[in-house]
């Protein structure tokens, strides 16, 4: 059995992180090994959330995980939200990457123009040190014009998203996977290898949930290890993410803290046939 380790924090309530990726690769048929880098009692877009720093327990995992001769087929490394948990992820990095395994990044730390709540600009520079060691790197519109130092727009050609892939390559990610792309009235996204570029769209649901960024970098890596090529891996994830927010947005009782992504597994098994 394939395994992955999924890198980032468990917020008790609000469906992104862990409590996204651990369901969702193990549906997958994929065992699904956690570092939990914090705790926060909700996720960063409700108000007066908690937060404990887990790092120093992190560093026992690590010492451990080593003593035990573990390995992975793939490092899933997602929102980390400190320069101090950044530090860790490197180290984590230093331990376990290898020429075997694939590290595919997320650099969780802004959506649609704005930084997180508790996201500090200084961690950008840290970020891009995780970049140059990622075999994947997953932003979104913002994270990408934030690692690249350039100003955010709204609307942007596809071209202008190719050049970006392009762009952000050159920091030294082998593959780019850019989210939240737009055209002709869908939405999905843009990847780049190095030499071509694959897309997929789908309905657009005029909403915004919490964690779908969570449920598509999931269902990639998911795919990656499973042997999907870019293309195939793109298509499931910009899919089941798609009907994950489907369920939600037509549930008269969902919530706007996250997507019914439970609900929608039966259908990424059918997907991953």
């Amino acid at each position: 059995m394939k395994r992955i380790v999924s890198i980032q924090d468990i917020s008790c309530i609000g469906k992104c992180s862990e409590t996204v990726a651990l369901p969702i690769i193990s549906s997958m048929g994929i065992e699904t090994a956690i570092l939990p880098t914090s705790l926060l009692s909700t996720h960063t877009a409700f108000k007066n959330f908690t937060f404990k720093n887990l790092v120093d327990e992190c560093k026992k995992i690590i010492k451990h995980w080593k003593q035990e001769k573990f390995e992975f087929d793939l490092i899933y490394i997602g929102y980390t939200g400190t320069e101090e948990i950044l530090d860790l992820v490197l180290y984590f990095i230093e331990q376990f990457k290898t020429d075997k395994n694939l590290l595919v990044f997320d650099p969780a730390m802004a959506d649609h123009g704005k930084m997180y709540s508790g996201i500090s600009k200084n961690i950008i520079e840290k970020m891009k040190e995780i970049c140059k060691k990622a075999d994947y790197l997953r932003p979104n519109l913002t994270e990408s014009t934030l690692l690249l130092g350039q100003e955010y727009k709204e609307n942007h050609t596809i071209s202008e998203i190719e050049e970006t892939a392009i762009n952000l390559s050159k920091i030294g990610p082998k593959n780019i996977v850019i989210t939240g792309v737009e055209k002709e009235g869908k939405i999905g996204a843009l990847g780049y290898n190095g030499k071509e570029f694959y897309s997929n769209f789908e309905t657009k649901y005029n909403v915004s949930y919490h964690g779908t960024g969570d449920v598509f970098t999931s269902t990639l890596s998911g795919c990656l290890v499973q042997g999907k090529s870019m293309k195939e891996a793109i298509k499931i994830a910009t899919k089941f993410t798609t009907e994950c927010v489907r369920l939600t947005y037509e549930d008269k009782n969902g919530t706007k803290y996250g997507v019914n992504f439970e609900e929608a597994l039966p259908y990424l098994l059918k997907l991953m046939l």
